[in-house]
């Protein structure tokens, strides 16, 4: 049974809305890309980078994949030095999280793997659906996506709606 909500459907609004807050930021310099602020990770570069690691992460998480070491993982999400970097690589991580959601035949299935706490070198046992993990994708972007558009109005860029509605509902003159 799919869940009632469907991730992959939620995935084209997040993409969507991602592809609309990239191009506002694809103007600004690459000071004002990097530039440091006291929101969420600090910058757009780091809200970015740190959100598409994450769907990579979670896309590997939800195949129930390996997911590399950690240092792997950081060296990773460094590497995207530029804006241009980071949108194409974006866009690769898109079609495969596409893939890893369409390739999920129950939802509902538990998937239990361990981790080890970035903070605390902790050893976990996570246990979580499908459904959850994809949760976690659309969840933790829209999360960042909020302080990554809060950065770019301190930058003086204009932005507009992105609401759910505005991107997929059928919306006509009466």
């Amino acid at each position: 049974m799919p869940p009632i909500l469907d991730p992959s459907h939620l995935y084209d609004y997040l993409t969507r809305a991602r592809a609309r807050v990239l191009a506002w930021a694809a103007p600004l310099s690459p000071e004002q890309y990097t530039r440091e602020f006291p929101i969420g990770p600090g910058s757009l570069a780091k809200i970015f980078n740190h959100t598409l690691i994450a769907e990579w992460y979670y896309a590997l998480r939800i195949l129930d994949r390996e997911v590399p070491p950690i240092e792997d993982i950081i060296a990773r999400e460094r590497s995207y030095t530029t804006f241009a970097q980071l949108q194409s690589a974006w866009t690769a991580q898109a079609a495969d999280t596409r893939a890893a959601l369409a390739a999920v035949t129950d939802w509902h299935a538990p998937i239990t793997y361990l981790s080890t706490d970035d903070e605390t070198g902790k050893v976990r046992r996570i246990t979580a659906t499908p459904t959850d993990i994809a949760s976690q994708i659309i969840l933790h972007e829209v999360h960042h996506r909020a302080q990554a558009l809060n950065i770019l109005r301190h930058l003086g860029v204009h932005t507009d709606d992105i609401d759910y509605n505005m991107f997929m509902y059928s919306i006509t003159d009466a």
